[in-house]
């Protein structure tokens, strides 16, 4: 009997994280084993990025005419948004539908149409298939069989959903509506921010040797950003002693953190740092000022603000600063995180002066986002060699419903977080609520 009729018995195996538990059910322990497991990771990219959620893709302000487009990825699928011929803002996934090549190679430009440039397979602005070579054949040679059809060949698409200038797009049919999707809290303060036409200034990429979870479960954590940032506590940017509050979403996975100026004294700044090693310094000034000058560019106070929209999305203003960032795992122990910047199109030219000149003060140069991708290496480096029961303990502001607080001093966001992962991800809790 030849090998090739020897019938194949394929049976399906059963997949092992079915029967992965959650260690409890307030999500006050995160096991350590989601940010290190390469199945956990493979079930997130297909679940979590091409699940029923929406990603945020770009700006609609990087896309302003027909034919320009932007490369991003979502979860670790390559993605082109493209304004098509029609004017309308698309996006399909940037991989050839021939042989899987990439076919938009830039990341940012203006073309009526994409070849890719393995066998220069043709497709116009919103990813439909509109020219292959040889099709007939050549010289009487080769060809396609007759039933081919070009329209049965163009590039995956998704659903795109756009509000106040921002994109989102989604693989899934069963994703809620955008605004339903986002709640209310966060089309709030996204109502806020968003009041005008936008001008992008520019943008940043940090590689993190760390799980992407660990960056959004570090900006929904509002109380660190008083400890390890010493310079954001000691110039008053941001402190845990400031008023501010903390928004939750229902689900749990979107999350609205902000602390308002000039709302604490020198006195209870000194009694928050007692005992800590945080190197606190209350005589500390800058040779030069201007880095922190602040003209708000709203009148209620919030000097400082995180937006965080799960599974991908975080938008901040610091100060004078505004910017979306995009995050993109690569792999469980790496990630992206693509910062967007922005300011408006009436800006004065001393306006947009002043955010060029903050955004370096925030960004992964800065003495924020280089602060946070160190603290998360160091959790990653860590906790690779962790029993596999052993979790994290998230238990500031209690173990009680996961819900909004006046405050700041609390991990309530990130336990609502996990919450909306596990449930993403199918992973019950060991004990019911």
């Amino acid at each position: 009997m030849k090998l090739a009729d020897i019938p194949l018995r394929v049976e399906a195996a059963a997949d092992p994280l079915d029967q992965f538990r959650w260690p409890n059910a307030d999500y006050t322990r995160t096991p350590y084993r989601v940010f290190t497991d390469e199945a956990i990771y493979q079930r997130e990219m297909a679940r979590v990025f091409r699940g029923p959620t929406w990603n945020y893709l770009a700006l609609e302000a990087e896309v302003p005419e027909t034919g320009s487009f932007k490369t991003v990825q979502i979860g670790n699928v390559p993605v082109v948004v493209s304004r098509n011929a029609e004017g309308k803002v698309t996006a399909f996934v940037n991989r050839c539908a021939h042989r899987g090549a990439t076919v938009v190679r830039q990341e940012f430009g203006k073309a009526d149409g994409h070849a890719c440039i393995y066998h220069q397979w043709n497709y116009d602005s919103s990813g439909e298939l509109c020219g292959v070579p040889y099709r007939r054949g050549l010289n009487g040679c080769g060809g396609y069989p007759k039933d081919f059809k070009p329209a049965e060949h163009g590039l995956e698409k998704l659903r795109v959903a756009l509000y106040k200038g921002l994109v989102f797009g989604s693989f899934s049919d069963d994703a809620p509506p955008l605004l339903d999707y986002l709640g209310v809290h966060i089309v709030t303060h996204i109502d806020r921010i968003f009041v005008k036409p936008l001008k992008v200034l520019g943008y940043h990429r940090q590689r993190i040797s760390a799980n992407w979870k660990l960056y959004f479960e570090n900006i929904k954590d509002p109380y660190h950003a008083g400890l390890l940032h010493t310079f954001m506590a000691t110039f008053g940017v941001y402190r845990s002693t400031q008023k501010g509050h903390t928004l939750v979403s229902p689900g749990g996975g979107h999350a609205v953190v902000y602390s308002i100026t000039n709302t604490d004294s020198k006195e209870s700044v000194l009694e928050a740092y007692k005992g800590t090693d945080n190197k606190y310094q209350a005589d500390f000034a800058l040779k030069a000022p201007g880095l922190l000058q602040w003209a708000p560019d709203f009148h209620d106070g919030i000097g400082n603000l995180i937006v965080s929209v799960f599974p991908n999305m975080v938008i901040h203003q610091i100060l004078n600063t505004f910017a979306t960032r995009q995050v993109r795992p690569l792999g469980p122990d790496a990630m992206e995180l693509y910062w967007t910047y922005f300011g408006f199109e009436d800006d004065a030219a001393e306006r947009t002066a002043a955010r060029l000149q903050q955004l370096n003060l925030v960004g992964p140069a800065g003495y924020i986002s280089m602060e946070d991708g160190e603290a998360i290496r160091l959790v990653q480096q860590s906790i690779r060699g962790e029993k596999p029961d052993a979790a994290s303990f998230i238990e500031m502001g209690g173990r009680g419903p996961i819900v909004d607080a006046d405050h700041v001093v609390t991990e309530v966001c990130t336990r609502g977080l996990w919450q909306q992962y596990a449930h993403t991800m199918g992973f019950a809790p060991e004990v019911s609520a």
